[in-house]
């Protein structure tokens, strides 16, 4: 068959590939000229460096994307910087760390040995934990985090050194807000799955050249007509009838619409209606989104810190918005077998006079003035950090805000299928009911999904 796949993301390239590797012909069109979607290498003008539009790491519990990456046989041990889980606040005020032990003990024994919290708040959370486990990993239905977590017994400080970061960083969504149950999900896969599953990966290398780039080269080597890679190509059109459908002015047997919400609402709207394809449409209208920013700071030297992440203690009423510190001293430089060019060792070289800080849920950054807040974060990094001496200097920054990087994960909010009501037309993107939240693995995921779901109604 010859299959359009809108959308140059995680999710409609795992579909590509999926569909391409049972033989398929894939036309990709993807509006930008770079792929990857909401994870991929940019051109930073004030840095005058490839970076990505923001750090991002993935859990060993991730298991999809990895397939994936060994698929196009790509040796994720080199692209990824991988350790136990290790939640350090960069202040020393609470350190968390599993231990060389089986599952579960592995968790259960950091738990225990953990720093900053009294005996009572560890006792507590492994309580809850174990609560969670013994339930199947369900909550109540309807339940904030927030409101699970109360109904726990968890106390301020569990929350703020352990739930809160873990519930930002999984969901980009405020405790109060965010969905327990979907919340639990990732704690059944991650904290509930085998020990190398709360493994930690920080890519080494940027966002693109970690397994989109390869796939690209993939696609442009078929040889089938209207096939391949259209970059820099922004749909406009789309049509669908019981035969075939239409993208621009080509015609296909089948489309892959895997933008994000807005544009996919676009392309659908177009559709002639047919029987569900109302409410379809309304729930993904029904979608809200939070922003997550990354600034990145060059520095005139590597760092060297002694942890590549490590948690901040955020103060916003100061602009001190930052939640994680990324010392790329600590993971960019790659197995040496993996450079393959002395442009690769430049670029590697000059990844390692950087650091990124994360904002989750940057909603409140927005309101302020950018160089405000990079001096305030900047002197927050320089106070937190004080124990292992003196930042090196700052030599240029850069700021990125995803504005949509993800969408508000709330209890009962209705996500769609990847099956659409339109005869011979399918979505994919993290935002498709997955089970999972707004991550990388979640889109991969939807593009598995969709590419077997439409493989099946085709065969």
């Amino acid at each position: 068959m010859k299959i359009a796949v809108i959308g140059g993301g995680w999710a409609g390239l795992t579909a590509a590939w999926t569909l391409q590797q049972q033989g398929h012909a894939v036309a990709l069109f993807e509006a930008a000229r770079t792929l990857g979607g909401r994870a991929r290498r940019i051109h930073s003008r004030s840095l005058n460096l490839a970076i990505d539009n923001g750090q991002h790491i993935l859990l060993g519990a991730y298991t999809e994307t990895q397939t994936v990456m060994r698929e196009l046989g790509l040796d994720t041990s080199r692209l990824f910087h991988r350790e136990p889980l290790s939640l350090q606040a960069a202040d020393g005020t609470f350190g968390l760390r599993t231990l060389p032990l089986p599952t579960p003990l592995h968790l259960l024994g950091g738990v225990l040995a953990a720093h900053g919290l009294s005996l009572n708040e560890r006792m507590s959370l492994i309580t809850l934990t174990a609560s969670l486990r013994l339930h199947g990993w369900k909550t109540t239905a309807g339940l904030s985090v927030g409101q699970w977590l109360e109904q726990g017994g968890q106390s301020p400080d569990v929350i703020r050194s352990f739930w809160q970061p873990l519930c930002l960083a999984a969901l980009n969504t405020p405790i109060s807000d965010a969905c327990a149950q979907l919340f639990a999900h990732v704690l059944r896969d991650s904290l509930g799955g085998p020990k190398a599953a709360t493994d930690v990966l920080i890519p080494r290398v940027d966002l693109s050249q970690l397994w989109p780039d390869e796939l690209a080269h993939r696609l442009n080597q078929q040889t089938a007509e209207g096939a391949g890679l259209h970059l820099a190509h922004t749909v406009r059109k789309l049509s669908a009838c019981t035969s075939a459908v239409t993208v621009d002015d080509s015609r296909f047997d089948a489309v892959m619409v895997a933008g994000n919400v807005p544009s996919t609402l676009r392309l659908l709207k177009q559709l002639e209606p047919v029987k569900g394809s109302q409410r379809y449409l309304d729930r993904l209208a029904g979608f809200g989104f939070l922003p997550i920013a990354t600034i990145t700071l060059k520095l005139e030297q590597p760092w060297q810190l002694p942890q590549p992440m490590l948690l901040l203690r955020d103060h916003p009423a100061k602009l001190q918005f930052g939640q994680w510190l990324f010392d790329r001293s600590a993971f960019a430089r790659a197995d040496p077998e993996a450079t393959t060019s002395p442009a690769g060792n430049a670029a590697t070289i000059q990844a390692e006079h950087l650091i990124h800080i994360v904002i989750s849920d940057a909603s409140a950054l927005q309101t302020h003035d950018q160089s405000d807040v990079v001096a305030a974060v900047t002197a927050q990094v320089q106070a937190q950090t004080r124990r292992f001496g003196p930042m090196p200097h700052v030599t240029g920054h850069d700021v990125i805000v995803e504005k949509r990087a993800t969408f508000a994960a709330r209890p009962g909010l209705a996500r769609p299928a990847v099956d659409s009501p339109w005869p011979r037309v399918w979505v994919a993107g993290d935002w498709t009911d997955t089970g999972y939240p707004g991550v990388l693995e979640g889109a991969v995921r939807s593009g598995r999904q969709a590419a077997a779901a439409l493989l099946r109604s085709l065969a």
